[in-house]
């Protein structure tokens, strides 16, 4: 699979941009883990890219913790033992990360409760305080 860009919700990312190295996988796996490379670390800055400046500026307030305070997203992949899969598992984490700021939160409108609804609220309100009522003591008047 040729990685010549990163397409993702119309923007493309120029493969360039991402650095992608080889390192050691961690955890078990036998002799393969100390021997073989295939773990992938991809960094990418996000400052330095060529993403529109509405969607680096989301990224950058995105609370991920993939996310350093520099602002590189830094994606390590080392789930598959072939260098390749986990080279396309790291993009594609990327692009997810990308896709999910891409598209514009729609603005919230404020609402009011409709009449139905308030009479409903302070009808369970009446309610529950006759039950809180209905357990204090009883005063006896002579």
């Amino acid at each position: 699979m040729p990685w010549a860009s990163l397409m993702r919700a119309g923007h493309m990312v120029p493969l360039e941009e991402v650095q992608i190295s080889a390192i050691r996988a961690q955890g078990a796996g036998g002799q393969n883990v100390n021997k073989v490379s295939n773990a992938v670390h991809l960094r990418f800055d996000i400052a330095a890219s060529s993403l529109p400046q509405a969607i680096r500026e989301r990224l950058l307030r995105l609370g991920d913790q993939r996310i350093s305070k520099q602002g590189v997203v830094n994606i390590k992949a080392q789930e598959f033992r072939s260098l390749e899969k986990n080279r396309a598992q790291a993009l594609r984490r990327l692009e997810e990360l990308i896709a999910s700021v891409a598209v514009i939160p729609a603005k919230r409108r404020p609402t009011r409760p409709t009449r139905t609804a308030i009479a409903r609220r302070l009808e369970s309100k009446t309610r529950r305080s006759s039950i809180k009522t209905g357990r204090s003591k009883v005063k006896i008047v002579a």
